[in-house]
């Protein structure tokens, strides 16, 4: 794991628009920078591990981050990935003193680390955090609930288009050819967040590159068609 320093220096604009900062004096925000430490880390390398002791709380500054839960039989699933602005690995939020999950770089990202002996502290001393916290929480959960849904009851085509229009909202940029995922997605990584195969995704997305809706290639997925891909999450056919 590459944990070099990050080689710049802290300042307040760093995090004052970003909530749960937002509504704090500069004074408090530099408080908070005061106890941070930043890192960065390559593409791959993991931020913490599952069940390990959640000794730290992170705001990721750039990148994107790639959450994996272990199953019974031991093997990692994708369940969730975190784009950039948002605190991560606040185990204290949901009553753990272990990392629930494990934290992987989906590319390069600078990362923001506090110990989590602080998370309480910030919590009462400055408005928003908490409540910044408690929203981002529910927001996860309901991102699950909602794959939980998906994988019940879509078909898997509609899982996988609606796993890409999620990816789609939350990590695209725009570009010339169309809207791309701004981060390494192979069909394996996608297999695993619609609880599919890698045979079945690779079939589906061959048949969607075919018809314009998608372009693959060097580990990136541009959607080319959103309103198409939107029909196919949504089984309206043409």
């Amino acid at each position: 794991m590459d944990m070099r320093r990050a080689p710049f220096d802290l300042d307040e604009s760093l995090i004052n628009r970003l909530s749960p900062f937002r509504q704090l004096k500069g004074s408090e925000v530099r408080e908070i920078l005061d106890h941070a430490t930043s890192r960065r880390y390559d593409a791959g390398a993991a931020v913490f591990q599952e069940a390990a002791p959640a000794e730290h709380f992170f705001l990721l500054l750039d990148g994107y981050i790639r959450v994996l839960r272990t199953t019974e039989h031991g093997e990692q699933v994708i369940v969730l990935h975190i784009p950039a602005g948002e605190l991560f690995g606040f185990a204290p939020a949901v009553g753990r003193t272990e990392y629930p999950a494990t934290a992987v770089a989906a590319a390069e990202c600078v990362v923001l680390s506090w110990p989590t002996s602080l998370f309480d502290i910030f919590s009462s001393t400055y408005e928003g955090f908490m409540a910044d916290t408690h929203r981002t929480v529910g927001n996860r959960m309901g991102e699950m609930h909602q794959r939980i849904v998906e994988l019940s009851t879509l078909h898997v085509e509609q899982r996988v288009a609606s796993a890409l229009l999620r990816l789609v909202e939350s990590s695209g940029r725009e570009t010339e050819r169309g809207i791309e995922i701004d981060f390494p997605l192979t069909r394996r990584d996608l297999a695993e967040l619609t609880a599919t195969t890698l045979h079945t995704v690779s079939r589906l997305l061959t048949a969607w590159e075919r018809d314009g809706v998608v372009m693959g290639g060097r580990r990136r997925v541009v959607v080319c068609d959103r309103a198409r891909l939107a029909q196919l999450a949504n089984d309206i056919r043409p």
